[in-house]
């Protein structure tokens, strides 16, 4: 029976794999950054909805769509072991360990397990909040949790798709905080802030601020990263008559204009919060899922203390580096590493500074040859030729290299395609890049090293709030005459300094 409802799987899925990217990409990717797959026994559909490492040496737990929760051991060899910790729940999409407890986001409830006996399994299975409640319809997933410097759990919950069968109900779409539970177990609810969409990641910056992913879609022109903050309000309407009870943080931010952009919606509502990064569609992915900050120092290659994000769709890790300018967070993203198996939507970190990777396409399609699964993503030692970061200076930007650059390609004006554009805030699916307008590099200077460059932008289009600036650069070559790995980088402009 398995193997025969493995093989209707595989035949139901067939349709929404994707061929791979640029092979020649991929195989040059594959020199700097491994994918190794973990195994998984026969019988294990790992659909992977939670990750979570430790605690303990090659100890890893994976929590997964179909309600289980597996405690892997010895998960870096060839024959990993796995135990069934616990099973039932309700698409739990989010592991976190905390105080010598396993939290979990179910559907209707953030939850807690622990194994009281030692028998490696889950005795004890507690209800910390439900405060939250369910249409019935199918999409209304809830994702997280992660936790804050002052203990506060951060859940977001999806917005449902067509039909409820048990009515509308309040907090859909919106970015909640469970405090942090009492002696009796219980916490607080806290709906801190509206208009989100199907808000797949929910991640705490290591120096405490609260990050999320949201999805394209009806009021979300395409995918994006938001720092969220208690009171902001992103733009989607489905969810804000919550608003108007005594428990929300955010104010009800009356009509959302539909149609025009977030620019200029955010004059009229002034909480309305800009993304700090604008992840263009199809360019880089279609579902912006889970994400971590690299804190390996090193250990994973040259981008410390930037943000890896996974997408679903193109089964791939991006990368982004954000800046806080004038108190505002913004950013550039980037592609990372593409071609992985499946779609990719956990990670967290593992033994040896390895990039965990959680996979799965049920219901939702990618890229990829299989329909879940887990790896790891291994940095082979070798640095790749990358713009490493994007950020803004008075009156362009500043690029930044992993490798010393050939000076006369980063001098060369022509060497850089430059576009600048925005996205419309509306009711229909997605939206197309508007309002493109000319940008041209005035001047390219180089650093002495060839490290960096600084480009001064002119035209109608530099330098404009709320816009992405595009930069396609694939002319520019390293000092040994290498072309870069990715030559493209979309950077989000929030504030100048």
């Amino acid at each position: 029976m398995v193997i025969l409802s493995t093989l209707i799987l595989l035949i139901l899925s067939s349709p929404v794999l994707e061929p791979t990217f640029n092979e020649a990409v991929l195989n040059d990717e594959s020199k700097y950054y491994e994918v190794i797959d973990i195994p998984t026994p026969e019988g294990v559909l790992l659909e992977v909805g939670g990750l979570v490492a430790g605690p303990g040496e090659g100890v890893v737990y994976v929590s997964t769509r179909r309600g289980d929760i597996w405690k892997i051991e010895n998960t870096y060899s060839e024959t990993p072991k796995y135990t069934l910790f616990s099973d039932g729940l309700q698409e739990p999409l989010g592991l976190q360990w905390h105080n010598d407890w396993l939290y979990t986001v179910q559907r209707g409830e953030l939850s807690r397990l622990r194994d009281e006996d030692g028998d490696g399994r889950a005795d004890v299975l507690q209800t910390v909040c439900d405060d939250w409640s369910l249409s019935g319809n199918y999409h209304e997933y809830a994702f997280g949790p992660r936790i804050d410097k002052e203990g506060n759990f951060w859940i977001t919950l999806n917005k449902p798709f067509g039909a409820e069968p048990f009515g509308r109900q309040h907090w859909r779409g919106w970015a909640i905080k469970v405090e942090d539970p009492d002696q009796d177990g219980f916490g607080r609810m806290i709906p801190a802030a509206g208009g989100l969409r199907s808000p797949a990641g929910v991640e705490v910056a290591p120096w405490g601020d609260v990050f999320y992913t949201d999805n394209q879609g009806e009021w979300c022109g395409t995918n994006k990263l938001c720092h969220i903050e208690e009171g902001d309000y992103f733009g989607h309407v489905w969810g804000v008559e919550s608003a108007k009870l005594p428990i929300s943080r955010m104010k009800h931010p009356g009509e959302t204009p539909d149609g025009k952009t977030y620019v200029e919606v955010r004059e009229q509502i002034p909480f309305l919060k800009l993304p700090a990064v604008w992840f263009p569609y199809d360019k880089m992915g279609k579902s912006a899922a889970g994400m971590v900050w690299d804190t390996t120092e090193g250990g994973f290659g040259p981008f410390a203390n930037q943000l890896l994000v996974t997408d679903q769709h193109h089964a791939s890790v991006m990368r982004v580096d954000l800046e806080k300018v004038n108190g505002v967070w913004q950013g550039a993203a980037m592609r990372f590493r593409e071609n992985l198996d499946c779609g990719a939507l956990r990670t967290c970190w593992g033994d040896n500074d390895v990039l965990l990777v959680g996979q799965t396409n049920r219901g939702w399609g990618s890229r990829g040859k299989k329909s879940e699964g887990l790896a790891y993503l291994r940095w082979t030692g070798e640095t790749p030729p990358e713009i490493r970061t994007c950020r803004v200076i008075s009156d362009g930007y500043r690029l930044s290299f992993t490798v010393p650059m050939d000076r006369s390609t980063l001098e060369n004006p022509a060497n850089y395609d430059v576009d600048n554009y925005t996205y419309k805030l509306h009711s229909p699916y997605g939206s197309p890049e508007v309002d493109h307008q000319e940008v041209r590099v005035a001047s390219a200077v180089a650093s002495e090293d060839g490290f960096s460059v600084e480009l001064k932008l002119e035209g109608p289009g530099a330098m404009r709030i709320g816009y992405v600036t595009e930069f396609i650069v694939p002319n520019l070559r390293t000092a040994e005459g290498q072309p870069l790995l990715h030559p493209e980088v979309y950077a989000t402009l929030n504030e100048r300094p």
